[in-house]
């Protein structure tokens, strides 16, 4: 395995649909800016996407890779009568928990946007647009199914690039925008669903390759597949715990007007960095890391492990640092058009502030997380999530009152870098990892190339103040053009410093 090219290529696919992503975000701010009408279609996509992102980055291969690549080595036959009975049961959950859903809509979105209750037009339609949404659930769990078949086999490039069809679908939807009107966040919706249903059959075409889907629906299943679900529900808690924490603070949002909208466009910013330095690098090492395992190479799992944190991190840190000095810049310059005014760009920027703060630390445990799913692992970072979510509803609720939304990204951030230390505490204790010599080294090359970026970053700012002015027409070019140069200077200088080396591109673990 080359972690570089492998994680390069899930990451190029990832950034394709991320920088469609922000198209789709820029045409929605721009049609729907923070109204009502933003907050409640928010609602009503933030279920079936935080599913996606739970199952389609890195949750469900987290229970299903290890326990699939062990029957993979016993034979295809072997591999393929498992698949098949997490196949035919995972339809039957997913279609019972739609279908409960659909009818008990009023109450669930009750419970996801509680400050929507005292709001009869608010709450109607976001029951609405939700019943609509909530197919794509069932339909994104499957095709993440799919997409870890793949991933067993070192496909990634399709899984990636599956969430493409989704951003496609919404931005057509958009550019019709002003002709649609209200009606928009209704077509935005059924957008929604039918992406689902197009990911669903395009990921089917290439696993086909691999795998001979056969439809057995039955109530009982073998102690295998048994044994897999018992570890898919801790995972998703555990692999997911970020997302977790953002629909929660969602719902403690909904009691703030347009305090959703800020949460999201903020959210959207950082987590292009995250797929990428966090998300991808899990999703990649997993297969590989879970096969070591099994062999027992003790010199291979701890040079995979020592290369994957030092990828997240040389990722992680200098985005961090970035977002840190530009928040307002950047929320201005990619959403502040139409509806989006001058205050939602001040609100969001502040979230997107101290959601940076956090982003080393969500995506640290991403790669965490990946060394005790290899060793078939999935109970030890559910628990630690689940204080680590405790903790962030304890922040929230307490200080909501008096701070108001914007303790929702620092309660994320606070909880997530407790979650990261307990996750690396337990693996120091039970010998499933330590730091190798190099990664020391690394590491302050990183942190070092990182502050050097941020002095350069922030001169930049300064210089084009007047053109990332909130009422220039061409303020994203001059983002766009700001952030090439201060990539370009980051690894200019970790080159020289050698923080990074070329031949680290080639290198095969």
């Amino acid at each position: 395995m080359n972690l570089i090219k492998s994680t390069g290529t899930f990451g190029f696919f990832t950034i394709i649909s991320r920088l469609l992503g922000y198209l789709r975000d820029i045409l929605i701010a721009i049609f729907l800016g923070t109204s009502f009408l933003a907050d409640v279609f928010f609602v009503a996509f933030r279920i079936p996407n935080t599913f996606r992102r739970l199952f389609a980055e890195g949750t469900f291969n987290a229970a299903f890779v290890p326990s699939y690549s062990s029957e993979m080595v016993r034979g295809k036959n072997r591999s393929n009568k498992f698949a098949n009975e997490v196949f035919n049961f995972l339809l039957l959950i997913l279609f019972t928990l739609v279908l409960l859903l659909q009818i008990f809509m009023p109450a669930f979105v009750s419970l996801i946007a509680p400050g929507f209750i005292n709001d009869n037009e608010k709450m109607n339609l976001a029951i609405n647009l939700t019943r609509i949404t909530i197919p794509f659930l069932m339909m994104v769990s499957l095709a993440s199914f799919f997409s870890a078949i793949l991933n067993s086999h070192n496909r990634f490039a399709e899984s990636a690039a599956a969430p493409i069809i989704l951003n496609i679908i919404l931005i057509v939807i958009l550019l019709f925008g002003r002709l649609l009107d209200d009606d928009l966040v209704y077509f935005l919706s059924y957008g929604v669903t039918l992406s689902g249903l197009l990911q669903l059959i395009f990921l089917y075409c290439f696993v086909k390759k691999h795998f001979e889907l056969k439809f057995d629906i039955k109530l009982k299943i073998s102690k295998k597949v048994n044994v897999f679900f018992n570890k898919l529900i801790p995972s998703i808690f555990s692999s997911g715990v970020t997302q977790i924490n953002i629909l929660i603070g969602t719902i403690i949002a909904s009691f703030q007007a347009s305090a959703v909208s800020y949460l999201y466009y903020a959210d959207r910013i950082y987590q292009i960095n995250l797929a990428i330095a966090g998300i991808a690098i899990g999703v990649v090492i997993l297969p590989h890391l879970s096969k070591q395992i099994s062999l027992k190479n003790k010199k291979k799992i701890n040079l995979i492990q020592n290369k994957a944190l030092e990828l997240c991190l040389f990722l992680s840190i200098p985005a961090s640092v970035a977002l840190l000095i530009a928040a307002n810049q950047i929320i201005s310059a990619l959403f502040g058009y139409g509806q989006f005014n001058e205050s939602s760009v001040l609100n969001s920027a502040k979230a997107l502030y101290y959601f940076s703060l956090g982003l080393p630390a969500f995506a640290m445990i991403k790669v965490f997380s990946s060394f005790f799913f290899a060793n078939h692992d999935t109970k030890t970072p559910f628990y630690i999530s689940l204080l680590s979510v405790l903790l962030n509803i304890l922040i929230s609720i307490y200080y909501f009152r008096l701070i108001g939304f914007i303790i929702i990204p620092i309660a994320t951030t606070i909880s997530s870098w407790f979650n990261l230390v307990i996750l690396f505490l337990f693996l120091k204790k039970r010998n499933l990892f330590s730091f190798n010599e190099i990664f020391i080294i690394r590491f302050f090359k990183i942190v070092f190339s990182s502050i050097l970026m941020g002095l350069f970053f922030n001169y930049l700012m300064i210089l084009f103040s007047d053109q990332l002015s909130f009422e220039n027409s061409f303020k994203s070019f001059f983002l766009i053009l700001s952030v090439i140069l201060g990539l370009g200077f980051y690894l200019l200088i970790s080159y020289l410093i050698k923080a990074f080396q070329l031949k680290d591109i080639k290198l095969k673990y």
